[in-house]
């Protein structure tokens, strides 16, 4: 591998299962393929955060912790990257400094290394504590944009958040295209203005809903883009990432050259394949890109997800009308970047407006506290109707949210009591307390039984 190699970050522990087949792997189907994982040369893998860390209690019975120690030991020379949502943590809400700080402390302890920092609203206010605990705790900064499309949105804005963030100390910055929007010429003169304009690397990280990413990718390449997010093709592509295999082979023998071995990576498609038949039930039934996603802008994972909740409702013939929902419920809450949370705070709504035949008869707390303020500030302001519908005559606050919480660990703490074994379970209670109140009650029986 060369020094101007292009360098590959494999999302198949995480975004991969997260955006096709609901977040639903577990870490027994991974640590078998783990050593071969190793032997790659990946820039990294993503294996931990986002939807994972609630999934694993609420779904697998599993503890979110144990499954990083678990795969560091089968991967000692592999970096692992998580997906921290900033003040959200891994959670839907924004949580108390405290919290936040304990987190990364944990995280960077059991075997993170790179942490991808990113905010929903892309208000950089929300990333500063993040990105200064990280950098304490000795971790990889890497601050992410999240691209949009919208009339508020541009190149030239991306390129301030970039130096600002960069000021901030970002280690590096990631352009985080969480719907496959980016198109490839877009792709490549983003890339060239960031890479002008801050002395950093720069990865991206995209989903091929569109049918673009791969693409995508290799005007990023050109544009000369240091790391880019791939997943291996068993659990790649729709909604997921960008196949690894088609991009290796597609660099071999340019100056981009990723230097990772086919056959290997073969090996691994090969394992995955059988590993996603035990998961057939949390398909979305997508089956191709859907250039539509241009308009309506629901990122992956939220994707499949919104599919399999209207199918759990018997509303499967609703989707239509749910996802030309989401545009319209997007401009009057100012043009959010659809991602966790702002991405469920926007699909709730939509889907509320169509399930109920009126649109905002039904205003969930989520979107009146987006309304408020409390999730940070909008890109663009609030259609004032709407705002007056959720919040009558308030007046939004104009600080950062997590300014107004009150520290919750020792809150937290006494609450769980000797359900928590250690710091790492109080955590888990703190950022989701209803799941994983049952999941240690669980755990504490199984014990008592033995």
């Amino acid at each position: 591998m060369n020094k101007n190699s292009l360098r590959v970050t494999d999302t198949i522990l995480r975004d991969a299962h997260q955006s096709l087949l609901a977040t639903r792997m577990r870490t027994e189907h991974m640590l078998p393929v783990a050593s071969k994982l190793d032997r790659v040369g990946y820039h990294s893998v993503e294996m931990w955060g986002g939807a994972t860390f609630d999934s694993a209690m609420r779904f697998l019975n599993e503890n979110p912790w144990e499954r990083i120690r678990l795969l560091k030991k089968e991967m000692p020379n592999t970096p692992f990257q998580m997906l921290l949502r900033a003040q959200n943590v891994v959670g839907y809400k924004h949580y108390p400094d405290d919290v936040l700080e304990r987190f990364v402390v944990r995280a960077k302890a059991n075997g993170i290394d790179i942490f991808r920092i990113f905010d929903a609203l892309n208000d950089v206010r929300n990333m500063k504590k993040a990105m200064e605990f990280v950098k304490r705790e000795g971790g990889h900064v890497q601050a992410s944009i999240c691209y949009t499309i919208s009339p508020v949105h541009d190149i030239a804005s991306f390129v301030e958040m970039a130096k600002e963030l960069s000021d901030l100390g970002a280690d590096s910055i990631c352009i985080k295209d969480m719907a496959g929007l980016i198109a490839p010429y877009i792709a490549y003169e983003l890339v060239s203005e960031l890479k002008k304009a801050v002395d950093l690397p720069v990865q991206l990280h995209t989903h091929n809903t569109s049918g673009m990413g791969d693409s995508s990718l290799i005007k990023a390449a050109d544009a000369g883009v240091d790391v880019v997010d791939t997943a291996i093709s068993s659990i790649a592509g729709i909604t997921s990432q960008p196949v690894t295999e088609s991009l290796v082979a597609s660099m071999k023998g340019t100056p981009r050259d990723t230097g990772l071995d086919l056959d290997l990576l073969a090996e691994i498609a090969g394992y995955f394949a059988e590993v996603r038949d035990s998961y057939a039930e949390f398909e979305s039934g997508m089956k191709s890109v859907d250039v539509r996603v241009l308009r309506y802008q629901i990122p992956g994972g939220m994707l499949s997800n919104l599919i399999t909740q209207l199918r759990e409702q018997n509303a499967s013939d609703k989707f239509e009308e749910v996802i030309a929902e989401v545009p319209r419920v997007r401009k009057e809450l100012g043009y959010p970047p659809l991602v966790t949370p702002s991405s469920q705070i926007v699909g709730t709504q939509a889907t509320l407006n169509v399930m109920f035949g009126e649109r905002y008869k039904i205003i969930p707390q989520e979107v009146k506290n987006y309304i408020r303020g409390y999730y940070g500030r909008p890109p663009a302001p609030i259609d004032p109707e709407i705002k007056h519908k959720a919040i009558g005559d308030e007046e939004p606050i104009d600080c950062r949210p997590a300014d107004l919480i009150p520290p919750g660990l020792e809150k937290a703490k006494k609450e769980i009591g000797d359900l928590a074994r250690d710091e790492e379970d109080v955590l888990s209670y703190a950022l989701f307390p209803q799941v994983a109140r049952p999941y240690l009650e669980g755990i504490a029986e199984g014990a008592k039984e033995a």
